[in-house]
C-alpha cells in the first residue's frame, strides 16, 4: 500500500510521537508498504492515512478523508487525546468517527472509550530492541534519569525538587534529558541546577546519547500528568532500568495495577520517600527490577511489527 503517516512533530524531532512515528515508518516499510511521513496532509492519492493525535491531526484527517473517500484511516491515540482532549474537543471526537481503526499504546486507555470505539481499537505496544553493549554505571553516585521535555504536563523539575529533600547521606543525582520549550522553564531549570547540587539538565542531546545515559541510570522517573504510553516508560524496560511514575493510567496500563513504583502526581514527598527507599532498600529496588523485567516481552519488535500486520490484514478484510 501507499501510506501517508501524519506526525504533528517535525521529522527531526525528539518527542515521544515524532520517535514512534520514526518508528512505524520503518516497521510498516519492513512489510513491503511506501510511507510518506508529513506534518499535515495536503493532497494526493494514497491507499491508506495513519496519524498520530486525533486531535492536532484533525485537519488531515478531515481533509483525506474527504478527498480519499472509502480508503481507510487509522488514528493513534497520544494521551492529550485520551486523557483530555475526546472530552472537550468536538475535533478530536471528529477524528475517532472518521477513523476505521484506532490505536491505542497500553490497555488501560481503552476505558476511556465508549464501547463503540473500544470495538474497532488495537493495543500496540512500543518497542525496542535490547542493547547489547555493556552498561557501565557511575560508581560515585546513584543515577537517577528523568526524559521530557520542559512543559507543564511533565512536571518535569518535580524529581528535582523531590532530591532536595533527601538527607544528606544520600547519593542520588538527577540526570535531567529534555529540550525547554520556552524561556521561563530554561530559566526554571538552569535556576534549580545552581542550587540543587543533585540536580543536573543536560538539555535536548542526541538519541543515542540519551538511551547511553538511562542504560547506566539506576532509576527512570516519570512524573507526568498524563500520558498516552510512554517511549521512555518501555526503553528503560527493555533497558532493565525499574520505573518510579506518577500513578497515571498510562504508566498503570504499562507496569500494572499493583506496581509498588507509583506516586500521586505532584507529590514531592512521596517522589522523595521512593527515591530513598529505592536506593537504601535493596528489596524493594530489586522488586521494582524483576517487576518491570517480567514485562519486558510486552515491548520486544518482533511483537510489534506482528501487531501492525495483523492490523493492516484486518484493514484489507474490511
Amino acid at each position: 500500500m501507499k501510506i501517508c503517516l501524519i506526525t504533528p512533530a517535525a521529522n527531526s524531532s525528539l518527542t515521544g510521537n515524532s520517535i514512534t512515528a520514526r518508528r512505524w515508518a520503518r516497521i510498516l516499510r519492513h512489510l513491503g508498504h511506501k510511507v510518506s511521513v508529513l506534518q499535515n496532509y495536503a493532497t494526493g492519492r494514497f491507499d491508506l492515512l495513519v496519524a498520530l493525535h486525533a486531535y492536532k491531526s484533525w485537519k488531515s484527517i478531515r481533509k483525506f478523508h474527504t478527498e480519499n473517500p472509502g480508503c481507510p484511516i487509522i488514528v493513534a491515540l497520544t494521551g492529550t487525546d485520551v486523557y483530555l482532549k475526546i472530552d472537550v474537543s468536538a475535533n478530536a471526537r471528529e477524528s475517532l468517527e472518521m477513523a476505521s481503526r484506532l490505536i491505542a499504546l497500553q490497555p488501560h486507555a481503552l476505558e476511556q472509550l465508549s464501547p463503540r470505539l473500544r470495538r474497532k481499537t488495537v493495543v500496540i505496544y512500543q518497542s525496542l530492541p535490547a542493547s547489547k553493549k555493556a552498561v557501565k554505571r557511575l560508581k560515585n553516585c546513584f543515577e537517577v534519569c528523568v526524559i521530557a521535555n520542559l512543559r507543564s504536563v511533565k512536571d518535569p523539575l518535580r524529581a528535582a525538587y523531590a532530591a532536595g529533600l533527601l538527607p544528606a547521606s544520600s547519593k542520588i543525582k538527577i540526570s535531567h534529558i529534555g529540550a525547554a520549550l520556552d524561556n521561563s522553564f530554561a530559566n526554571r531549570a538552569k535556576e534549580e541546577q545552581s542550587l540543587n547540587h543533585r540536580y543536573r539538565w543536560l538539555g535536548e542531546i542526541p538519541r543515542w546519547k540519551t538511551q547511553s545515559i538511562l542504560r547506566r541510570s539506576r532509576l527512570l522517573v516519570l512524573t507526568s500528568k498524563m500520558e498516552g504510553g510512554a517511549n521512555v516508560v518501555s526503553e528503560a524496560i527493555v533497558s532493565s532500568v525499574p520505573i518510579i511514575s506518577t500513578r497515571i493510567s498510562g504508566s498503570i496500563g504499562m507496569l500494572g495495577e499493583e506496581y509498588p513504583g507509583y506516586f500521586s502526581y505532584g507529590d514531592t514527598k512521596s517522589l522523595a520517600k521512593l527515591l530513598q527507599k529505592a536506593e537504601c532498600d535493596t528489596d524493594f529496588y530489586n522488586e521494582l527490577t524483576l517487576l518491570c523485567k517480567n514485562k519486558k516481552n510486552l515491548f520486544r519488535p518482533a511483537n510489534e511489527v506482528k501487531a501492525w500486520r495483523l492490523l493492516l490484514k484486518s484493514i484489507e478484510r474490511d
